[in-house]
């Protein structure tokens, strides 16, 4: 089910002025429990030493009331309270009422909305203290003089607090928000949603900016999954149509079964075998899977024999091969093999594609933290916005040559995961002068 943002953003300001609200009630309420708990009788708990236990206590000792205006006079909390102390028949013993002229002895009966504490022994009502209603709104108006100018100012913060949480919320929300609809959106597919990152506190922007790049990454790895099998099938449809059709002829009888035309297909079997061994390749180089055979080796030596084997190939095209300049420790703790596919994909991605009478160079110069290969030539180069993707699968600067050349658009792919799967970093750019650079650095 899908949501606008309009809907989400209100569902979450609704569940955080509610959890707002709430918290403001719980508040009050507290606030209100402790008004009314100095308004009803301060002190007249049922504690171990409260007044009515004093109370109890004096009554078993003496069986009697008589003398209990000394105890009471003694006790400090009987000198704050306001109240009336009855026996069990309600007859008045002691009366602590300011202004009242009802005598001891005299009957009370309470009302409704007295306070009455009921004074029991061994499950016996012996008396009680009771606080008339009238004591309890004077004590309501007195406690009132203090808990309304608390009130006012109370509320007066809490609708500043209101103000300061809508802005605050505000400032959360719209951001959540964003990231939470356009998560949904990339959910059902839609892999282009980005979200704005100039919104709400650094945390969110980060937050926003890292989904972004969570977004591109998914979009960029679906838009090359996309690529990859198009170029797949693109690189197996020409050599199995030219299988096909030349089986198709032999069997029909227009060609032989043992003239060139069998060759030919047997050739382009030779090219399906090396599209399926590069693949292979590059997914156990991608996935760290591909073994290496690490040791220290001259990566110098390597070099040379590489140039040696293309010598012949850049004789044909009229290209000057060329291993230009040496310096430093050239060791390098690497897999001898895979160092030596390394140069020969980028030397032969050189030749492949420079015109005839150019000319291709290598130089590799030991360095502090390890060595420094290039491989270069004075082509064309390639146009700036081409180059971050020279490493990419079946990327290639012109489609229509490459089977012309017989590359499978995987080399400079793999020899970038070569390279990487032995620590080592692989980067090209196009020189001042004209043409190619492929830089190259080992590890120690």
């Amino acid at each position: 089910m899908k949501t606008s943002t309009r809907e989400i953003r209100n569902r979450l300001l609704f569940l955080l002025m509610r959890a707002f609200v709430v918290a403001l009630l719980l508040s009050l309420a507290s606030l209100f429990a402790v008004f009314v708990y100095f308004i009803a009788s301060p002190g007249m708990n049922g504690e171990q030493n409260s007044p009515t236990n004093v109370l109890v206590a004096y009554y078993l000792g003496h069986g009697s009331w008589d003398g209990v205006e000394n105890v009471i006079a003694l006790n400090d909390e009987f000198n704050s309270a306001s109240f009336l102390l009855v026996d069990e028949n309600n007859r008045i013993i002691l009366n602590r009422l300011p202004d009242s002229a009802t005598e001891p002895g005299s009957s009370y009966k309470p009302v409704s909305d007295d306070v009455v504490f009921d004074l029991t022994l061994d499950g016996k009502k012996i008396g009680a203290l009771v606080t008339p209603s009238e004591v309890l709104f004077e004590r309501f108006v007195g406690l009132g003089v203090i808990f309304l100018p608390v009130g006012i100012i109370s509320f007066i913060l809490a609708l500043f607090m209101i103000v300061a949480a809508l802005l605050l919320i505000q400032r959360f929300v719209d951001p959540l928000a964003d990231v939470i609809f356009a998560a949904r959106e990339v959910t059902h597919g839609k892999l282009n949603t980005r979200i704005a990152t100039n919104k709400g506190p650094q945390d969110l922007r980060t937050l926003s900016e890292s989904f972004n790049e969570m977004a591109f990454s998914l979009e960029r790895n679906n838009r090359e999954r996309r690529d990859m099998l198009a170029d797949i099938a693109h690189e197996l449809r020409t050599p199995l149509s030219v299988i096909r059709g030349r089986l198709e002829g032999i069997v029909d009888g227009i060609y032989s079964e043992n003239g060139p035309q069998v060759s030919m297909a047997l050739e382009q079997t030779y090219v399906l075998q090396r599209l399926v061994d590069d693949l292979r390749l590059l997914t156990l180089a991608e996935t760290r899977q591909l073994p290496f055979d690490k040791r220290d080796v001259n990566i110098g030596d390597v070099i040379e024999r590489v140039l040696q084997m293309f010598s012949a190939e850049a004789q044909e095209k009229n290209i000057q091969l060329s291993f230009s300049e040496k310096n430093g420790n050239l060791s390098a703790f690497v897999d001898p093999q895979r160092f030596e596919q390394i140069i020969s994909n980028l030397v032969g991605n050189a030749i492949r594609y420079v015109p005839e009478g150019s000319k291709v160079w290598v130089t590799a110069n030991g360095v502090a933290d390890g060595s420094r290969i290039t491989v270069n030539d004075n082509g064309d180069g390639l146009p700036a916005e081409d180059l971050p993707y020279i490493f990419d699968r079946f990327w290639r600067k012109e489609k229509s040559r490459a089977r012309l050349s017989g590359g499978t658009g995987l080399g400079l792919a793999i020899t970038k995961q070569l390279v990487e799967a032995q620590g080592g970093t692989i980067e090209a750019k196009n020189l001042p002068e004209g043409g190619l650079q492929v830089l190259v650095e080992l590890k120690k």
